[in-house]
Protein backbone atom coordinates (compact mmCIF):
# COMPACT_ATOMS: atom_id res chain seq x y z
CA UNK A 1 0.00 0.00 0.00
CA UNK A 2 1.06 3.36 -0.44
CA UNK A 3 0.77 5.42 2.62
CA UNK A 4 0.00 8.79 2.67
CA UNK A 5 1.04 11.28 6.34
CA UNK A 6 -2.38 12.79 6.46
CA UNK A 7 -5.16 12.87 8.67
CA UNK A 8 -8.05 12.10 6.27
CA UNK A 9 -5.92 9.38 5.13
CA UNK A 10 -5.73 7.49 8.15
CA UNK A 11 -9.29 8.55 9.11
CA UNK A 12 -10.09 6.51 6.06
CA UNK A 13 -8.68 3.49 7.03
CA UNK A 14 -10.17 3.30 9.79
CA UNK A 15 -13.35 3.85 8.31
CA UNK A 16 -12.14 0.78 5.68
CA UNK A 17 -11.08 -1.74 8.94
CA UNK A 18 -13.29 -4.39 8.99
CA UNK A 19 -12.46 -5.34 12.23
CA UNK A 20 -12.52 -2.05 14.17
CA UNK A 21 -15.90 -2.52 15.94
CA UNK A 22 -13.35 -4.39 18.23
CA UNK A 23 -12.24 -1.80 19.83
CA UNK A 24 -14.96 -0.82 21.59
CA UNK A 25 -14.73 -4.55 23.30
CA UNK A 26 -11.79 -2.48 25.13
CA UNK A 27 -11.73 -0.30 28.47
CA UNK A 28 -9.47 2.87 26.34
CA UNK A 29 -7.23 4.15 29.66
CA UNK A 30 -7.60 7.87 29.72
CA UNK A 31 -6.02 10.80 31.24
CA UNK A 32 -7.53 14.38 32.01
CA UNK A 33 -10.71 12.60 29.92
CA UNK A 34 -9.18 12.03 26.97
CA UNK A 35 -8.14 8.97 25.55
CA UNK A 36 -4.22 7.58 25.99
CA UNK A 37 -2.66 6.49 22.96
CA UNK A 38 -1.94 3.09 23.94
CA UNK A 39 0.64 1.38 22.01
CA UNK A 40 1.98 -0.97 25.19
CA UNK A 41 0.19 -3.94 24.11
CA UNK A 42 3.65 -5.77 23.69
CA UNK A 43 3.58 -5.54 27.66
CA UNK A 44 0.15 -5.04 28.72
CA UNK A 45 -3.36 -5.58 26.68
CA UNK A 46 -6.14 -3.84 27.76
CA UNK A 47 -9.03 -4.67 29.45
CA UNK A 48 -11.93 -6.30 27.54
CA UNK A 49 -15.47 -5.08 28.76
CA UNK A 50 -16.24 -8.13 29.48
CA UNK A 51 -13.73 -9.32 31.63
CA UNK A 52 -15.90 -7.55 34.68
CA UNK A 53 -18.85 -9.82 34.08
CA UNK A 54 -16.90 -13.04 33.74
CA UNK A 55 -15.31 -12.69 37.30
CA UNK A 56 -18.45 -11.71 38.88
CA UNK A 57 -19.96 -15.18 37.44
CA UNK A 58 -17.36 -16.85 39.15
CA UNK A 59 -17.08 -15.04 42.72
CA UNK A 60 -21.36 -15.66 42.44
CA UNK A 61 -20.82 -19.12 42.23
CA UNK A 62 -17.85 -18.85 45.00
CA UNK A 63 -20.40 -17.02 47.04
CA UNK A 64 -23.73 -19.21 46.60
CA UNK A 65 -22.45 -22.66 46.11
CA UNK A 66 -18.84 -22.40 47.91
CA UNK A 67 -17.10 -25.90 47.09
CA UNK A 68 -19.81 -27.52 45.04
CA UNK A 69 -18.77 -24.82 42.55
CA UNK A 70 -16.41 -27.39 41.39
CA UNK A 71 -18.89 -30.06 40.94
CA UNK A 72 -22.21 -27.79 40.34
CA UNK A 73 -23.44 -25.91 37.79
CA UNK A 74 -25.16 -22.61 38.71
CA UNK A 75 -27.66 -21.36 37.02
CA UNK A 76 -26.85 -18.62 34.14
CA UNK A 77 -23.10 -20.62 34.06
CA UNK A 78 -22.36 -22.53 31.57
CA UNK A 79 -19.67 -24.91 33.33
CA UNK A 80 -18.73 -26.12 36.51
CA UNK A 81 -14.97 -25.41 37.84
CA UNK A 82 -14.14 -29.00 37.41
CA UNK A 83 -13.62 -28.63 33.85
CA UNK A 84 -13.06 -25.20 33.40
CA UNK A 85 -10.10 -25.07 31.73
CA UNK A 86 -11.50 -27.32 28.63
CA UNK A 87 -13.65 -24.15 27.62
CA UNK A 88 -11.04 -22.19 27.13
CA UNK A 89 -9.45 -24.95 24.52
CA UNK A 90 -11.36 -24.30 21.45
CA UNK A 91 -9.92 -20.85 21.23
CA UNK A 92 -6.11 -21.75 22.42
CA UNK A 93 -6.06 -24.36 19.74
CA UNK A 94 -7.59 -22.31 16.85
CA UNK A 95 -5.41 -19.24 17.76
CA UNK A 96 -1.88 -21.48 18.16
CA UNK A 97 -2.77 -23.88 15.06
CA UNK A 98 -3.31 -26.79 17.38
CA UNK A 99 -5.46 -29.92 18.26
CA UNK A 100 -7.30 -29.39 21.48
CA UNK A 101 -5.60 -31.98 23.16
CA UNK A 102 -2.36 -30.16 22.16
CA UNK A 103 -2.91 -27.28 24.38
CA UNK A 104 -3.99 -26.60 28.38
CA UNK A 105 -4.34 -22.99 30.23
CA UNK A 106 -2.13 -22.88 33.29
CA UNK A 107 0.60 -21.70 35.49
CA UNK A 108 2.92 -18.91 34.17
CA UNK A 109 5.09 -18.85 31.81
CA UNK A 110 8.23 -19.26 33.10
CA UNK A 111 6.85 -22.03 35.69
CA UNK A 112 6.00 -24.05 32.58
CA UNK A 113 9.02 -23.43 31.26
CA UNK A 114 10.62 -25.29 34.42
CA UNK A 115 7.84 -28.53 33.89
CA UNK A 116 8.49 -28.87 29.83
CA UNK A 117 12.08 -28.43 30.31
CA UNK A 118 12.16 -31.18 33.03
CA UNK A 119 10.28 -33.47 29.95
CA UNK A 120 12.26 -32.44 26.85
CA UNK A 121 15.41 -31.31 28.13
CA UNK A 122 17.03 -34.98 28.66
CA UNK A 123 21.06 -34.25 28.69
CA UNK A 124 22.66 -37.93 27.92
CA UNK A 125 19.65 -39.85 26.67
CA UNK A 126 22.11 -40.10 23.72
CA UNK A 127 25.54 -40.03 24.04
CA UNK A 128 27.26 -37.20 23.41
CA UNK A 129 23.90 -34.76 23.26
CA UNK A 130 23.66 -32.72 26.51
CA UNK A 131 23.82 -28.90 25.18
CA UNK A 132 21.31 -26.03 24.28
CA UNK A 133 20.90 -24.33 21.37
CA UNK A 134 19.41 -20.51 22.16
CA UNK A 135 19.89 -17.17 21.53
CA UNK A 136 21.86 -14.09 22.84
CA UNK A 137 19.62 -11.52 24.86
CA UNK A 138 16.45 -13.64 24.57
CA UNK A 139 14.34 -12.88 27.45
CA UNK A 140 16.13 -13.29 30.97
CA UNK A 141 13.85 -15.39 32.68
CA UNK A 142 14.25 -17.98 29.89
CA UNK A 143 17.84 -17.64 30.00
CA UNK A 144 17.65 -18.38 33.91
CA UNK A 145 14.92 -21.40 33.73
CA UNK A 146 17.89 -23.10 31.39
CA UNK A 147 20.95 -21.96 33.65
CA UNK A 148 18.91 -24.22 36.64
CA UNK A 149 18.33 -27.11 34.81
CA UNK A 150 21.79 -27.52 33.21
CA UNK A 151 23.15 -26.68 36.89
CA UNK A 152 20.59 -29.20 38.57
CA UNK A 153 21.98 -31.84 36.54
CA UNK A 154 25.07 -31.44 37.72
CA UNK A 155 26.54 -29.32 34.23
CA UNK A 156 28.30 -25.83 33.54
CA UNK A 157 25.83 -23.66 31.94
CA UNK A 158 29.23 -22.10 29.85
CA UNK A 159 29.72 -25.31 28.48
CA UNK A 160 26.27 -26.16 28.17
CA UNK A 161 24.78 -22.75 26.29
CA UNK A 162 24.96 -22.42 22.58
CA UNK A 163 24.04 -18.78 21.61
CA UNK A 164 22.88 -17.71 18.35
CA UNK A 165 24.05 -13.56 18.12
CA UNK A 166 22.92 -11.15 16.54
CA UNK A 167 24.95 -10.19 13.00
CA UNK A 168 26.94 -6.48 14.47
CA UNK A 169 25.31 -4.71 10.87
CA UNK A 170 21.60 -4.97 11.40
CA UNK A 171 21.69 -6.65 14.88
CA UNK A 172 18.81 -9.02 13.89
CA UNK A 173 18.98 -13.13 14.38
CA UNK A 174 19.14 -14.73 10.65
CA UNK A 175 17.09 -17.80 10.52
CA UNK A 176 20.17 -19.21 8.08
CA UNK A 177 22.58 -18.61 11.77
CA UNK A 178 20.40 -20.43 13.43
CA UNK A 179 19.89 -23.43 11.01
CA UNK A 180 23.95 -23.15 10.58
CA UNK A 181 24.06 -23.64 14.54
CA UNK A 182 22.40 -26.13 14.57
CA UNK A 183 23.90 -28.13 11.81
CA UNK A 184 27.16 -26.99 12.98
CA UNK A 185 26.38 -28.28 16.72
CA UNK A 186 24.28 -31.38 16.08
CA UNK A 187 26.14 -34.30 17.18
CA UNK A 188 25.93 -32.55 20.83
CA UNK A 189 22.46 -30.67 20.91
CA UNK A 190 19.74 -31.98 23.08
CA UNK A 191 17.41 -29.03 23.14
CA UNK A 192 16.59 -26.00 21.00
CA UNK A 193 14.82 -23.60 23.14
CA UNK A 194 14.10 -19.76 22.24
CA UNK A 195 11.49 -17.23 21.58
CA UNK A 196 9.81 -17.22 18.69
CA UNK A 197 9.04 -13.08 18.44
CA UNK A 198 12.13 -11.59 19.96
CA UNK A 199 10.94 -8.72 22.67
CA UNK A 200 13.48 -6.54 22.13
CA UNK A 201 13.90 -6.06 18.34
CA UNK A 202 10.24 -7.36 17.74
CA UNK A 203 11.76 -9.69 14.95
CA UNK A 204 9.43 -12.66 14.06
CA UNK A 205 11.43 -16.17 13.42
CA UNK A 206 10.90 -18.50 10.98
CA UNK A 207 9.60 -21.55 13.18
CA UNK A 208 8.51 -23.62 10.52
CA UNK A 209 12.25 -23.65 9.11
CA UNK A 210 13.93 -23.69 12.26
CA UNK A 211 11.95 -26.94 13.60
CA UNK A 212 12.63 -28.51 10.22
CA UNK A 213 16.01 -28.02 10.74
CA UNK A 214 15.93 -29.40 14.02
CA UNK A 215 13.73 -32.46 13.09
CA UNK A 216 16.34 -32.99 10.24
CA UNK A 217 19.31 -34.18 13.19
CA UNK A 218 16.51 -35.38 15.67
CA UNK A 219 16.81 -32.13 18.19
CA UNK A 220 13.19 -31.32 20.12
CA UNK A 221 12.36 -27.99 19.59
CA UNK A 222 10.34 -25.25 21.94
CA UNK A 223 9.56 -21.76 21.90
CA UNK A 224 8.27 -19.23 23.91
CA UNK A 225 5.45 -17.30 22.33
CA UNK A 226 5.11 -14.78 24.51
CA UNK A 227 4.85 -11.95 22.09
CA UNK A 228 3.86 -14.36 19.15
CA UNK A 229 0.58 -15.27 20.41
CA UNK A 230 -2.37 -12.98 19.45
CA UNK A 231 0.51 -11.49 17.47
CA UNK A 232 1.25 -13.54 14.61
CA UNK A 233 -0.38 -16.85 12.70
CA UNK A 234 0.96 -19.93 14.57
CA UNK A 235 1.07 -23.37 13.59
CA UNK A 236 2.68 -25.54 15.67
CA UNK A 237 0.98 -29.00 15.07
CA UNK A 238 1.55 -28.53 11.48
CA UNK A 239 5.19 -26.87 11.87
CA UNK A 240 5.70 -29.99 14.48
CA UNK A 241 6.90 -28.31 17.27
CA UNK A 242 7.68 -30.27 20.22
CA UNK A 243 6.66 -27.88 22.93
CA UNK A 244 5.62 -24.43 23.70
CA UNK A 245 4.23 -22.31 26.23
CA UNK A 246 3.58 -18.40 26.75
CA UNK A 247 1.93 -15.92 28.71
CA UNK A 248 -1.44 -14.11 27.89
CA UNK A 249 -1.26 -10.75 29.38
CA UNK A 250 -0.01 -8.48 26.00
CA UNK A 251 -1.59 -9.69 23.09
CA UNK A 252 -3.95 -11.82 24.45
CA UNK A 253 -5.54 -9.25 27.13
CA UNK A 254 -5.97 -11.90 29.73
CA UNK A 255 -4.63 -9.11 32.92
CA UNK A 256 -2.15 -8.27 34.63
CA UNK A 257 -0.14 -11.51 35.26
CA UNK A 258 -2.55 -13.45 33.75
CA UNK A 259 -2.55 -17.24 33.23
CA UNK A 260 -0.06 -18.99 31.00
CA UNK A 261 -0.45 -21.92 28.88
CA UNK A 262 0.92 -24.89 26.87
CA UNK A 263 1.32 -26.88 23.96
CA UNK A 264 2.44 -30.13 23.56
CA UNK A 265 2.87 -31.93 20.17
CA UNK A 266 0.58 -35.10 20.39
CA UNK A 267 3.59 -36.97 19.17
CA UNK A 268 4.72 -37.30 22.58
CA UNK A 269 1.38 -37.50 24.20
CA UNK A 270 2.05 -41.78 24.24
CA UNK A 271 5.82 -41.40 25.31
CA UNK A 272 5.72 -41.47 29.14
CA UNK A 273 8.16 -38.93 29.14
CA UNK A 274 9.36 -37.45 32.60
CA UNK A 275 7.91 -34.80 34.38
CA UNK A 276 6.80 -32.95 37.17
CA UNK A 277 3.60 -34.35 38.94
CA UNK A 278 1.24 -32.95 40.48
CA UNK A 279 -2.41 -33.97 41.43
CA UNK A 280 -4.47 -31.92 38.65
CA UNK A 281 -2.25 -33.64 36.00
CA UNK A 282 -3.50 -36.79 37.04
CA UNK A 283 -6.16 -38.61 35.11
CA UNK A 284 -9.31 -36.78 35.63
CA UNK A 285 -11.84 -39.74 35.79
CA UNK A 286 -9.24 -41.47 38.76
CA UNK A 287 -7.91 -37.96 40.61
CA UNK A 288 -10.45 -38.49 43.32
CA UNK A 289 -9.17 -41.90 44.49
CA UNK A 290 -5.90 -40.35 45.73
CA UNK A 291 -4.45 -43.52 45.01
CA UNK A 292 0.21 -43.73 44.64
CA UNK A 293 1.64 -43.60 41.33
CA UNK A 294 1.21 -41.15 39.31
CA UNK A 295 -1.02 -41.53 36.10
CA UNK A 296 -0.73 -38.36 33.57
CA UNK A 297 -3.94 -37.33 31.78
CA UNK A 298 -4.02 -37.68 28.25
CA UNK A 299 -2.30 -34.89 26.07
CA UNK A 300 -1.15 -31.80 27.48
CA UNK A 301 -3.65 -31.40 30.50
CA UNK A 302 -1.17 -34.34 32.11
CA UNK A 303 1.46 -31.00 32.32
CA UNK A 304 -0.39 -29.72 35.28
CA UNK A 305 0.40 -29.27 38.30
CA UNK A 306 -1.83 -27.81 40.95
CA UNK A 307 -5.51 -26.72 41.11
CA UNK A 308 -6.10 -24.15 38.45
CA UNK A 309 -7.14 -20.23 39.05
CA UNK A 310 -10.47 -20.58 38.77
CA UNK A 311 -11.28 -16.51 39.10
CA UNK A 312 -7.80 -15.76 36.19
CA UNK A 313 -9.25 -18.36 34.04
CA UNK A 314 -12.62 -16.51 34.12
CA UNK A 315 -10.44 -13.84 32.82
CA UNK A 316 -8.51 -15.54 30.23
CA UNK A 317 -11.51 -16.90 28.75
CA UNK A 318 -13.56 -13.72 28.20
CA UNK A 319 -10.09 -12.26 26.13
CA UNK A 320 -9.23 -15.58 24.49
CA UNK A 321 -13.51 -15.62 22.82
CA UNK A 322 -12.33 -11.91 21.29
CA UNK A 323 -8.72 -12.90 19.72
CA UNK A 324 -10.71 -16.25 18.38
CA UNK A 325 -13.56 -14.28 17.12
CA UNK A 326 -11.72 -11.76 15.58
CA UNK A 327 -9.57 -14.12 13.59
CA UNK A 328 -5.77 -14.42 14.04
CA UNK A 329 -5.69 -14.24 9.64
CA UNK A 330 -7.87 -10.61 9.79
CA UNK A 331 -5.71 -9.47 12.66
CA UNK A 332 -2.37 -9.95 11.07
CA UNK A 333 -4.14 -7.90 8.03
CA UNK A 334 -4.69 -5.03 9.56
CA UNK A 335 -1.34 -5.39 11.92
CA UNK A 336 0.53 -5.18 8.81
CA UNK A 337 -0.99 -2.38 7.24
CA UNK A 338 -1.09 -0.60 10.66
CA UNK A 339 2.51 -1.21 11.63
CA UNK A 340 3.65 -0.52 8.45
CA UNK A 341 1.46 3.02 8.46
CA UNK A 342 3.45 3.48 11.69
CA UNK A 343 6.54 3.02 10.12
CA UNK A 344 5.64 5.72 7.39
CA UNK A 345 5.08 8.15 10.01
CA UNK A 346 8.83 7.70 11.20
CA UNK A 347 10.60 7.86 8.19
CA UNK A 348 11.12 11.60 8.07
CA UNK A 349 12.95 11.78 11.76
CA UNK A 350 16.74 10.47 10.55
CA UNK A 351 17.12 11.14 14.49
CA UNK A 352 15.44 7.30 14.81
CA UNK A 353 16.48 4.45 13.76
CA UNK A 354 13.87 1.14 13.67
CA UNK A 355 15.35 -1.83 14.49
CA UNK A 356 12.96 -4.16 13.53
CA UNK A 357 12.84 -5.78 10.45
CA UNK A 358 11.02 -3.39 7.26
CA UNK A 359 10.31 -6.44 5.91
CA UNK A 360 6.39 -7.33 7.32
CA UNK A 361 6.78 -10.65 7.08
CA UNK A 362 9.56 -11.23 9.75
CA UNK A 363 7.70 -8.59 12.41
CA UNK A 364 4.44 -8.59 14.23
CA UNK A 365 2.91 -5.42 15.33
CA UNK A 366 5.88 -3.75 17.13
CA UNK A 367 8.41 -1.35 16.00
CA UNK A 368 11.85 -0.91 18.31
CA UNK A 369 13.23 2.53 18.08
CA UNK A 370 17.00 3.01 18.65
CA UNK A 371 16.86 6.49 19.62
CA UNK A 372 20.78 7.69 20.90
CA UNK A 373 21.06 10.24 23.74
CA UNK A 374 18.24 11.82 24.23
CA UNK A 375 16.01 8.79 23.94
CA UNK A 376 14.42 8.77 27.69
CA UNK A 377 13.74 12.38 26.82
CA UNK A 378 11.62 11.40 24.10
CA UNK A 379 9.98 8.72 25.75
CA UNK A 380 9.23 10.92 28.57
CA UNK A 381 7.99 13.49 26.06
CA UNK A 382 5.80 11.17 24.19
CA UNK A 383 4.22 9.60 27.46
CA UNK A 384 3.31 13.12 28.35
CA UNK A 385 1.62 13.64 25.24
CA UNK A 386 -0.78 10.68 26.26
CA UNK A 387 1.25 8.56 24.00
CA UNK A 388 1.82 5.57 25.98
CA UNK A 389 4.65 2.93 24.70
CA UNK A 390 7.53 0.80 26.43
CA UNK A 391 11.05 1.94 27.31
CA UNK A 392 14.52 -0.38 27.11
CA UNK A 393 17.93 0.42 28.39
CA UNK A 394 19.67 2.23 27.07
CA UNK A 395 18.41 3.76 24.45
CA UNK A 396 14.94 1.52 22.85
CA UNK A 397 11.42 2.58 22.65
CA UNK A 398 9.16 -0.11 21.53
CA UNK A 399 5.68 1.12 20.33
CA UNK A 400 3.04 -1.39 19.48
CA UNK A 401 0.08 -0.62 17.44
CA UNK A 402 -2.08 -3.31 18.59
CA UNK A 403 -5.04 -4.65 15.63
CA UNK A 404 -7.62 -5.20 18.48
CA UNK A 405 -7.80 -1.51 19.27
CA UNK A 406 -5.56 0.67 18.02
CA UNK A 407 -6.28 2.91 14.94
CA UNK A 408 -4.59 4.04 12.13
CA UNK A 409 -5.29 8.14 13.62
CA UNK A 410 -3.64 6.90 16.70
CA UNK A 411 -0.47 6.34 14.45
CA UNK A 412 -0.69 9.47 12.70
CA UNK A 413 -0.80 11.22 16.25
CA UNK A 414 2.45 9.64 17.36
CA UNK A 415 4.17 11.02 14.28
CA UNK A 416 2.83 14.21 14.78
CA UNK A 417 3.71 14.63 18.11
CA UNK A 418 7.26 12.88 17.07
CA UNK A 419 7.17 16.40 14.36
CA UNK A 420 6.46 19.06 17.69
CA UNK A 421 9.29 17.18 19.51
CA UNK A 422 12.00 17.64 16.48
CA UNK A 423 11.25 20.99 15.33
CA UNK A 424 10.79 22.88 18.44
Amino acid sequence: MTYENDRSFAQQLDQNDPIRPFRDRFHIPHRDEKPLIYLCGNSLGLQPKTAREALNQELSTWQNLGVEGWFEQPEGAEHTWLGYHNTCKESLAQIVGADRSEVCPMNALTVNLHLLLASFYQPGKIAGKYKILTIAGDFPSDQYALETHIKQRGLDPADVLIEVSPRPDDGLIHTTDIQKAIAQHADSLALIWMSGLNYYTGQVYNMDAITRMAQQHCVPVGFDLAHAIGNVPLRLHEWGVDFATWCSYKYLNGGPGAVSGVFVHQKHHDQNLPRLAGWWGYREDRRFEMTPGFLPAPGADGWQVSTPNILALALHRASLAITAEAGIIPLRQKSQLLTGYLEHVLAPFDEIQILTPDDPNQRGCQLSLLVRKKGKELFTYLTEQGIIGDWREPDCIRLAPTPLYNTFDDVWQVGEALRRYFTK
